[in-house]
């Protein structure tokens, strides 16, 4: 039996099309199976990246202890100044070229940057200095923070809300006077916008001010004038201009709070509940450049004698704008 000539050309057709449909589908699962693998292996380097770089910032606070161990070492638990070698920040160096077995074949070696800082918490203001340990608001600290938020563009009249917020956020439940919607204790600068200061005044403030997790000193030998006038009754900008002069100029630095009033004519006493030539508490700032990835960390740590110890850690991650 013979089939019509229209209806095989409708078969072939048929055909036609069925083949192309399922090799359609071969292709589409086919894109499908090699996007999941190139995800899949995506994934896997940005891990291994993030993973190399969280090392590599180990490394790097490690790196600073080593800095502040020795710098306490060799000063023997004497005055901590920016004469110190961990006051000399690390420029950017490139971390392939030495950390490769042979030094010689390093072309396969990842492109990672190293950069890092030092710098001492204690030369800023401490806000946890407003509420002494009754929990009561201190008036002279309060005047203080006054005082160095005129000096640096802030309301003066923001430091009463600042030592409201700290009292608040210091006292035990239930105390009398505490309100219901009470604050919790900020960790960082940024963190006081829960007491309701402006985005502007803060970032003014946060090279100045910080949040230890105890009362502290202002260090004469590291803080600037701002922070010198407003720690010290009596003295001025201009004075603790002078000051940092003074002491950059000096060989050594001050031992003693009898050494820097010696440098401060006209200021009578010198308390040492507010200012001191130590220091016990530090930010280390460590970069990492690891191809087109930067990640930054800032870490708070304490000196306890020969130990450092991590009290706070945060991590930033972004792209190299100039990647």
């Amino acid at each position: 039996m013979t089939h019509p000539a229209g209806e095989r050309s409708a078969q072939r057709g048929a055909a036609l099309l069925t083949a192309m449909i399922i090799v359609t589908l071969i292709a589409t699962m086919s894109a499908t199976m090699v996007w999941q693998q190139w995800r899949a292996v995506q994934i896997e380097a940005v891990e291994r990246a993030r993973t190399q770089s969280a090392w590599l910032l180990s490394g790097g606070l490690d790196f600073a202890r080593f800095f502040l161990r020795e710098d306490r070492t060799a000063r023997n638990g004497g005055p901590v100044s920016l004469k110190g070698a961990w006051a000399t920040p690390l420029q950017e160096a490139k971390l392939s070229s030495f950390l490769a077995v042979d030094k010689s074949n390093v072309d396969d070696a990842p492109e990672v940057f190293l950069a890092g800082s030092i710098t001492d918490a204690q030369a800023r203001y401490n806000l946890r200095n407003l509420v002494d340990a009754d929990g009561k608001i201190v008036a002279a600290e309060v005047s203080a923070l006054g005082k160095l938020f005129d000096s640096i563009g802030v309301a003066p009249d923001l430091a009463a809300t600042v030592a409201t917020g700290m009292r608040d956020a210091t006292a035990r439940p239930g105390s009398p006077g505490l309100p219901e919607n009470a604050p919790l204790m900020p960790q960082n600068v940024a963190q006081l916008a829960w007491f309701g200061l402006p985005a502007a005044s803060l970032r003014l403030m946060q090279p100045f001010v910080v949040l230890l997790p105890r009362a502290t000193p202002v260090n004469l030998n590291t803080a600037p004038r701002e922070v010198l006038a407003a720690a010290i009754d009596g003295l001025t900008v201009g004075g603790a201009e002078r000051l940092v002069e003074a002491r950059t100029s000096r060989g050594a630095a001050l031992a003693n709070l009898q050494e820097a009033k010696s440098l401060l004519p006209g200021v009578t006493t010198l308390d040492a509940r507010r200012v001191g030539v130590s220091s016990n508490f530090f930010f280390v700032q460590t970069r990492i450049r690891l191809e087109d990835r930067v990640l930054e960390e800032q870490s708070l740590v304490e000196t306890r004698g020969l130990e450092i110890v991590p009290l706070q850690r945060r991590r930033i991650s972004s792209r190299d704008p100039a990647g």
